[in-house]
């Protein structure tokens, strides 16, 4: 932990599995830090829902509690602001209190699922989710007496501050929930809901209130992406920044608008440049669930992370489809499957592994093929860029080098900027440049990039997984 003095932010993020905040001092070093894990509920392929009422509220109020407890014991000092981000879309119903009362949604549950509009209907606008008008539909249908229908960025925002508030940056991802600056009220009407029953919208990094008894700032919550974006350092024409959350986002820097068929295309946060790509399941949840399958390959943690990245043969490796739960980008297809391809007797469970971890390599390969971008380098963010062989199995199944952020936890890093903007100590979000860092560098390594290509032209072949 830094000991530097001044004023610290917070920045709280609401994850697939855990929540984690970070308090921040004006250099961007880690001031405090808390985890609080949380189960995902994913019993069926097209089911993935949290306990909102203990993911989205009684875990950020505990990592916040935990953070200012170690920032008393370091001499008490203010924090500023905070900021909650999460992923999206998302929704649950909420009582007077702001407390759960249905399950939270997330990405990709079948709730979500809404039939395109008639034709002449109004298209939904460009990167717009299509999830969150069904997750309304299903939420209004469960509890049609809710006080309200909030994201979980609105949820977790209400256990720190007591308002139900998100940024502008969240509405993006409402589809024709939220239209050209506004609530659609003529849809809401249509589903069953109000205007008032849904969060306040707050513009980005801006402030919304304090928290009561206190001077401490708090904004609308955000996207944990957009707050990893914004401190990875990759900014430069030819990086890939790809965050290793529970999802697999990627995100390729050019200098070009560019539109490709089934990639998201989106301006970036640093002036002439755009980010192109999108999200995938082939991340953690599907990395994890592939190695609770194995046996005897040694867990991540200190001792594997002594132990040579690369293990087993680079000729005796399969190809695993990661479509556990369908996929996202570039296919937006629940009903995918998963396979694994290339399998004898001789197959070890480090062999397994590899080809679970080179499926997210193959997948990032894919994007940035399909999006026609010439790429220098992956910037690796997310709890999985703490994981040194599936860096390197996406180092050889690219030949790109990765550059793996110091600091994981880049969604709650970069929430603890927005904080520091909307308490008036930033005054340009360019500046937060300035707390990108290098923690490692992977290298590919030219035996297992040969061995892995006829693995990649192979998963490119049966990749449809149909």
């Amino acid at each position: 932990m830094s000991q530097h003095s001044g004023r610290v932010t917070v920045g709280v993020d609401i994850g697939t599995t855990a929540v984690k905040a970070l308090a921040v001092d004006d250099d961007g070093q880690v001031v405090a830090r808390s985890r609080v894990p949380h189960a995902v509920l994913a019993p069926e392929p097209d089911i993935l829902r949290h306990d909102a009422a203990k993911a989205w509220r009684a875990g950020p109020k505990k990592a916040y509690a935990d953070v200012t407890a170690q920032l008393g014991a370091l001499g008490n000092r203010e924090v500023a602001a905070v900021t909650v981000a999460s992923m999206v879309p998302s929704l649950t119903a909420v009582n007077r209190n702001g407390v759960p009362t249905l399950p939270g949604l997330l990405y990709g549950d079948r709730e979500g699922r809404v039939p395109e509009g008639p034709e002449g209907a109004a298209p939904r606008p460009t990167g717009a989710m299509p999830d969150a008008e069904g997750f309304l539909r299903w939420a209004v249908a469960e509890a049609p007496q809710a006080r309200g229908y909030w994201p979980c960025q609105g949820v977790g925002t209400h256990a720190l501050s007591g308002l139900g508030a998100i940024d502008s940056a969240v509405t993006a991802s409402l589809g024709n929930l939220h239209y050209f600056g506004e609530w659609n009220t003529a849809l809401l009407e249509s589903i069953g809901v109000g205007a008032s029953q849904l969060p306040v919208v707050v513009p980005m990094a801006e402030a919304a209130g304090t928290l009561p008894g206190s001077e401490t700032v708090f904004t609308g919550g955000t996207i944990d992406a957009l707050c990893d974006q914004i401190v990875a350092g990759a900014s430069e024409v030819g990086d890939v920044l790809v965050i290793f959350g529970a999802t697999l986002v990627v995100w390729a820097i050019t200098d070009e608008w560019l539109e490709v068929p089934d990639l998201i295309s989106y301006p970036h946060t640093t002036p002439d440049r755009f980010v192109i790509g999108g999200p995938s399941n082939a991340g953690a949840l599907f990395v994890d669930w592939a190695r609770t399958l194995l046996r005897g390959v040694p867990r991540p943690g200190p001792d594997r992370e002594r132990l040579e990245p690369r293990l087993g043969r680079p000729d005796r490796v399969p190809v695993w489809l990661p479509y556990v739960r369908g996929e996202r980008t570039l296919f937006e297809d629940p009903t995918m499957r998963s396979n694994l391809y290339g399998l004898d007797i001789g197959s070890s469970p480090e062999s397994i592994e590899r080809s679970a971890f080179e499926a997210s390599g193959f997948v990032i390969r894919r994007m940035l093929e399909r999006a026609g971008v010439t790429s220098k380098r992956i910037v690796a963010s997310g709890g999985g860029s703490r994981v040194t062989a599936w860096m390197a199995a996406v180092a050889d199944a690219t030949n790109l080098p990765v550059d793996t952020v110091a600091v994981p936890e880049g969604a709650a890093r970069g929430a603890a900027y927005f904080a520091r903007m909307a308490a008036g100590l930033e005054m340009s979000l360019d500046d937060s440049a300035r707390w990108a860092g290098v923690g490692r560098r992977i290298e590919p390594d030219p035996v297992w990039v040969r061995a892995a290509e006829p693995r990649y032209q192979r998963f490119a072949e049966v990749g449809t997984g149909r």
